[in-house]
């Protein structure tokens, strides 16, 4: 097929190649019919982007099917990345967009539906494949983003119009999708060097530097980053890409979290999270992590004793939009469920020393572990949330380091009576387990949008340069930023 290039703007350009494309993320509260879709995402140390698709049917059997495998990168996909779908249209599907970043320094763009592919009668491919396959042929790559001259290290569609990207150069930039132009640059400053680095090749400034995550506050006003060899985080004015503060973790805090002197102390990731007390968020560090109120003040700890290695968290929004559960994915194989509420945190009993010690969060439930028969590590997760016949529930798909993609599914009601329990319940069922036989670096997963009556898919609906369904209220936004 054809070939078209074009440039973005200046700090990076894209090059837009109508190749097949990938699949997506996160889920609207939608109310599902049974059998529900969730579309799959995996990167990998091979350089593999591979997409798949479960169905789950009525009776909780669970259906796995290839949608895409690309060899999207170089070198190891680090991170990936999906936005909001595109605003329903009459008689037109919805589409998502997704975004991996890797350590060969590009992003890779795609668009792919957010509708579950049609079933074909026959399909050949799938009679000779050893796995089912279910391929939507629209789905392609729009291009490449060559924003940064580093490892990608994080990617965040913090709404449909924007990609906010992280890199080990110590940079964010901020790219607009309408035209993938680079909107603005923001520098993080470089750690000084803290005396001679080890090794006898290591250069005289080689002190380790770069962004690890960041996290964009829901006003989409403030976006607070973490880096390392820092032990401190950063907040950041979106409004002016501006420095607005730098909160240092002070001895006695990463002590708490279980950070030596030795220990680098720096904030490994970080989210937001909405509770009923309030907006907080947290950052989390090797084998613990630190959540803070909105006054920037470290309202409690999380891991229970003996504290294993964390690789993922994210919050998870409850029955109500103020209420949530801080979810934590460990070396061990679990998906464990902390409540950070005021009234749930309790004194830890193993500290006797006289200093202030910071309370410790419930451990409500927890996912998978032994108990499960998973004890390898769960390196990501994401959690989908639908409203089907039995009410509120969560799929949680889950990738490890062995290859495998396994799914739960957990009720909305069993985390709600766990929460009022005062022992931590195992919950949950392993609906399925796909191996990918690539070593599993990150993951993505959203709920697919049921499709519509007289919804087909056409060439016009992923042939489209922009984005058609970006409102007035981005548009100005956009000429905000221009402007600053």
């Amino acid at each position: 097929m054809g070939k078209r290039k074009r440039n973005a703007g200046p700090g990076g350009s894209i090059n837009r190649e109508e190749t097949p494309a990938k699949k997506t993320k996160a889920s609207d509260d939608v109310r599902y019919t049974t059998p529900v879709t969730v579309q799959i995402i995996t990167g990998s140390y091979d350089r593999v982007l591979h997409g798949l698709t479960a169905t789950i049917l009525p009776d909780n059997h669970v259906e796995f099917a290839d949608t895409f495998l690309f060899n999207a990168h170089n070198s190891a996909i680090r991170c990936l990345a999906v936005s909001p779908p595109s605003a329903p249209e009459p008689g037109k599907i919805q589409k998502v967009m997704l975004a991996s970043g890797s350590s060969d320094e590009r992003i890779n763009v795609y668009h792919i539906s957010a509708h579950p592919p049609k079933r074909k009668a026959k399909d050949a491919l799938s009679l000779i494949a050893p796995r089912k396959i279910l391929e939507n042929p629209k789905n392609r790559e729009l291009g490449t983003l060559l924003h940064h001259s580093s490892t990608i290290t994080s990617l965040s569609f913090p709404t449909r119009s924007k990609l906010i990207s992280a890199s080990e150069d110590s940079s964010i930039a901020v790219t607009r999708t309408r035209d993938w132009s680079l909107l603005s640059t923001i520098k993080v400053p470089k750690p000084k060097p803290q005396g001679r680095p080890s090794g006898d090749t290591a250069a005289l400034d080689g002190t380790p530097a770069g962004v690890n995550d960041l996290a964009v506050h829901p006003s989409m006003k403030l976006m607070i980053s973490v880096s390392k060899g820092e032990r401190c985080m950063r907040l950041w004015n979106l409004m002016t890409a501006k420095k607005a503060g730098v909160l240092n973790f002070s001895r006695d805090m990463l002590q708490e979290a279980g950070e030596s002197k030795h220990s680098p102390g720096e904030g490994r990731k970080v989210v937001w999270g909405a509770t009923e007390e309030g907006d907080e968020f947290c950052v989390g560090f090797d084998r613990d992590l630190i959540v803070f109120g909105m006054d920037s003040t470290p309202k409690c700890r999380v891991m229970p004793e003996p504290r294993r290695k964390i690789h993922e968290f994210c919050y998870v929004s409850m029955d109500s939009a103020d209420s949530s559960l801080l979810a934590v994915s460990t070396e061990d194989g679990r998906i464990m469920f902390f409540s950070t509420n005021t009234e749930d945190l309790s004194s830890d009993g193993s500290k006797t020393d006289k200093t202030t010690k910071l309370p410790v969060a419930k451990l409500v439930a927890q996912v998978g572990g032994k108990e499960a028969g998973v004890t390898g590590r769960i390196k990501d997760f994401t959690v989908c949330k639908f409203t089907g016949e039995q009410g509120d529930e969560l799929l949680v798909p889950t990738g490890s380091s062995d290859g495998k993609v396994r799914l739960f599914k957990l009720n909305m009601k069993d985390l709600t009576k766990a929460r009022m329990e005062e022992s931590p319940r195992q919950i949950g069922t392993l609906l399925g387990t796909y191996d990918t036989q690539n070593r599993i670096t990150c993951l993505s997963a959203f709920t697919m949008i049921p499709r519509g009556e007289g919804v087909e898919d056409s060439e016009d609906d992923f042939d489209d340069e922009t984005d058609g369904s970006k409102d007035e209220e981005d548009e100005d936004e956009d000429e905000d930023e221009d402007e600053n």
